[in-house]
């Protein structure tokens, strides 16, 4: 008896993440403060690596709590041969997203926000004033759905991650994760409400994920790493280069990804 076959997986964007880290593992303190405890290198570091993606992408608590804009320079976007910033991209189940983030204040690149029904209706309404706004059937957003959709619609090869710790996370576990930047910084935290890369402190992740270290930077007392998720039939790799430049080149990935899009979500042309 044949086995049924799989159905193949939509393309999306390759997948980097990009976090700073305590030695003891901790991405934020337990009041998830905005992330200031690494060094003003480590912040150049964050606006190269988006200058080098096509998208920038964070969960809605995560980008109320460090306040961001998702911005990036300009001279860093004619570095990298960039016509144009980084599509900026924010997830939220809830979709209880505050009209008053400075996101929403600043002008910038298009913003695409992927949602859930659960989002309030006064919610919905300002905001498709503001973005491009998808709202999925499903209790959380469709990850590999996100991600087609970014890719099919938009033109999205290369994406980098924020956080927070859960949507890491979640990545982790749907198998949609393909590198990770991690700056070791010489700091402590404690605390078991202080999130971890993977969020708080919690059950096993389904699988482990295996990574390969493809790059370390020392700098002053903090370390810069860049690390690539081991799939099962990827060939075997040389080890890691030390002092390369910390932005890699866009690659090609795989992943799985089923096109159910709320038939009502609205969208605007794709940016080019």
């Amino acid at each position: 008896m044949s086995r049924p076959r799989k159905r193949a997986p939509l393309p999306r964007p390759f997948v980097t993440a990009n976090f700073a880290i305590t030695a003891d593992g901790r991405i934020s303190t337990r009041n998830l403060t905005p992330a200031s405890f690494s060094s003003p290198r480590d912040k150049r570091r964050l606006l190269e690596i988006r200058a080098a993606c096509d998208a920038i992408l964070v969960g809605a608590r995560t980008l109320a709590a460090d306040t961001m804009t998702l911005g990036v320079p300009a001279e860093l976007r004619k570095k990298n041969r960039r016509t144009g910033p980084p599509l900026r991209v924010v997830l939220s189940n809830s979709g209880r997203i505050d009209p008053a983030l400075r996101i929403f204040q600043k002008p910038g690149a298009p913003i695409v926000i992927f949602s859930t029904r659960r989002m309030p209706a006064s919610t919905r309404a300002w905001l498709s004033e503001k973005a491009d706004l998808f709202l999925h059937e499903t209790a959380a957003v469709n990850l590999p759905l996100a991600l087609a959709t970014l890719r099919a619609d938009y033109g999205i090869k290369r994406l980098v991650c924020e956080g927070g710790g859960t949507l890491l996370r979640s990545f982790a576990a749907g198998d949609l994760l393909d590198e990770l930047h991690l700056t070791l910084c010489p700091r402590i935290f404690g605390g078991r409400a202080a999130p971890t890369l993977t969020g708080l402190p919690g059950s096993f992740l389904p699988a482990s994920v295996a990574l390969r270290l493809v790059e370390m930077l020392p700098i002053g007392d903090e370390c810069f790493t860049r690390w690539r998720v081991i799939r099962r039939d990827a060939p075997p790799t040389s080890r890691a280069r030390r002092h390369q430049p910390p932005v890699a080149a866009a690659a090609t990935a795989r992943g799985p990804a089923r096109d159910t899009r709320a038939p009502h979500a609205s969208r605007k042309p794709a940016p080019r």
